[in-house]
């Protein structure tokens, strides 16, 4: 059994499920999915979020704005502490910073990335960490802010093994996605392959970055398997080995819900 910590349940195209959620998650339980984590990326979004989260008992949720996102409303650290009191909510994310869509006039992210952690720090709840472009400046954030009180993982991690080094410091855990299973991702998976066995986690980022056999396709939870079973190839591991320790890690970091 597999935990596919971080994906959009709320941004998956349902007409390839005969418009039905409850399609996507049968076929995650199918491939042996035993718990799914939603994250939310605009508060505007945050209401749908928890009622997938209600609805289903396997599924949990976080609260927090992307660092992309620039056309909703800007959150508070009451915004988000309120909504992250909810037991469904084991997370406050995603957040972080995006220097390659927005690489000039950065400082709007750093200051939402500051209330993203002294929120988590209040509610005494993990940050989920999405980082693009900004290795220094994400590290150095993490650190002024004490992010090493609430932890956390680095989500869909695409970065270098200084930076994974770096976070695993904090007591961060590092997150691999449908990336690793890339052609062209070997130094990835060489990342993949030292990320100490319990500091490791495993997701899709659905419905994007569908992995390997899959590219092309809306990603979905089940296909987690697909990213486990590349990540314990790296590793010389097998797939349940894989699965016990990430789903164990899963637990330790965020619970359940």
């Amino acid at each position: 059994m597999l935990i596919d910590s971080h994906c959009h349940l709320d941004r998956i195209d349902l007409e390839k499920f005969d418009g039905s959620l409850d399609n996507v998650l049968d076929a995650a339980r199918n491939a042996g999915v035993e718990h799914v984590l939603c994250v939310n990326i605009r508060l505007e979004d945050y209401p749908t979020v928890h009622g997938i989260a209600e609805r289903y008992p396997d599924v949990s949720c976080s609260v927090g704005v992307h660092p992309g996102e620039t056309d909703g409303a800007e959150p508070t650290v009451e915004d988000l502490v309120s909504r992250g009191r909810d037991p469904l909510v084991v997370a406050v994310g995603e957040t972080g910073l995006d220097y390659h869509y927005h690489p000039d006039n950065n400082e709007w992210q750093r200051e939402r990335f500051r209330v993203h952690i002294r929120a988590a720090r209040e509610l005494g709840k993990p940050l989920i960490i999405h980082t693009r472009d900004a290795r220094e400046d994400t590290i150095a954030i993490l650190r002024e802010e004490g992010a090493d009180g609430p932890r956390g993982v680095m989500h869909c991690f695409t970065e270098t093994w200084e930076m994974a080094r770096a976070a695993l410091d904090l007591g961060f855990y590092v997150s691999f996605s449908g990336i690793v299973t890339f052609r062209n991702a070997e130094a990835l998976r060489d990342v993949a392959r030292r990320v100490p066995d319990d500091r490791l986690l495993v997701e899709t980022d659905a419905p994007y970055l569908a992995p390997v056999p899959h590219r092309g396709k809306t990603n979905h939870p089940a296909w987690v398997r697909d990213v486990a079973a590349r990540v314990a190839e790296v590793r010389g591991t097998d797939l349940d080995t894989l699965a016990e320790l990430t789903n164990r890690n899963y637990d330790t970091l965020f619970g359940r819900g």
